[in-house]
């Protein structure tokens, strides 16, 4: 009898088990966090692994450094908020809404400057999410530089604050949030993961390996770029809503500065640009530290996060371009045997561990 049970078991596969084991510690997370700063910290470290998640889809597969996702963050929050604080739409069909309107935005944003090549697309996102940032600001309509407060969910007969589900307000704790934030990470990771086996999938590689070679190929090099950045911007969005709703404020400054564009590639890049676990190892790493620092050192420690994410960069670039990701698999084949895959194969593996820019051809010169 026991023989018969052992062997069903040795069926499964240990990555599969091991998935599952990690899914029942984040589901009794909010059980052993009982502080709520702590329990604050693994809600970002999620919001942030969401984010460098839809990153990845256009900065990792399609190979395109965006330095602006934040302005799709922004719309995403000021979509939802604005619905509900004029009509009071629920913001579950602003979340909807939000993903639409940025990628509808990043679809027409993205048809010039795609046109661009290497650093220029990287400095023109930045100078498109600075306009979005000084437009925010000087629009009255949505609160100007001021902001936007979302009012409390209250109960009707008390008239004390209370969880509203139709409204996403969890006003009596933190532990809703924090499962709806996982589920926004799970939901990104799937569609990372379906993206990564597809022909979309082969297709972004292979413009971020020689977006040349590809349109000689048959490629439609800007159709699959405007999807990416699509699928990418909606994702920001939603999680713009999931932010907006977990603050109950929201403005420019908070939602489109640019450090939270550098932050959230940053943490695709440290993780792992290209591979579905990177930015989930790479957030789970680098928003601790960040919101650690930033709790011992107070106000007197603003400038040590840049700081640290500056020396980051440039650590990651000089001595593990491939991010934590390409560590672990370098100390998995550590000692180990030399591959004897074809040469095909071998091609394929190094186009994966290909750094954050340029492809293959560019990483044998």
């Amino acid at each position: 009898m026991t023989t018969a049970t052992a062997r069903p078991l040795r069926a499964i596969p240990r990555s599969w088990i091991a998935l599952g084991l990690l899914a029942l510690a984040l589901l009794a997370l909010p059980l052993v966090l009982r502080s709520d700063s702590r329990l604050n910290i693994a809600i970002l470290v999620l919001v942030y692994a969401a984010l460098a998640q839809a990153w990845n889809i256009l900065g990792g597969f399609a190979g395109q450094i965006s330095l602006g996702n934040a302005a799709f963050f922004g719309i995403g929050a000021y979509t939802s908020t604005v619905l509900l604080s004029r009509w009071e739409v629920t913001p579950w069909l602003g979340m909807l809404a939000g993903a639409l309107v940025a990628a509808i935005f990043a679809v027409i944003i993205g048809y010039p400057v795609f046109r661009l090549g290497g650093h220029y697309f990287a400095i023109a996102t930045i100078a498109l999410a600075e306009i979005v940032l000084t437009v925010f600001n000087d629009w009255e309509w949505v609160g100007g530089a001021t902001g936007m407060l979302i009012p409390f969910a209250r109960d009707i007969e008390t008239g004390r604050p209370t969880n509203s589900l139709y409204y996403l307000q969890f006003n009596l704790g933190k532990a809703p949030y924090f499962y709806i934030a996982l589920a926004l990470v799970v939901l990104v990771t799937v569609v990372t993961v379906i993206i990564d086996r597809s022909k979309l999938g082969y297709y972004l590689r292979a413009i971020k390996n020689d977006q040349d070679a590809a349109r000689a190929l048959g490629v439609h090099v800007l159709r699959y770029k405007l999807i990416a950045i699509a699928i990418s911007a909606a994702f920001s969005a939603v999680v713009g809503t999931f932010y907006a709703q977990y603050l109950l404020y929201i403005d420019p400054e908070t939602t489109m500065r640019l450090e939270l564009s550098v932050l959230i590639a940053l943490v695709a890049i440290l993780g792992g640009v290209g591979t579905v676990a990177g930015p989930l190892v790479g957030a789970a790493v680098l928003i601790p530290a960040a919101e650690l620092t930033r709790q011992q050192l107070g106000g007197s420690g603003n400038a040590i996060d840049l700081i640290m994410y500056g020396a980051l960069i440039v650590l990651i670039s000089i001595f593990q371009p491939n991010g934590l990701m390409g560590l672990v698999r370098r100390l998995r084949h550590r000692g180990g045997p030399r591959p004897t895959a074809p040469p095909s194969e071998v091609q394929a593996l190094a186009r994966e561990e290909a750094p954050l820019l340029g492809g293959y051809e560019e990483e044998r010169g």
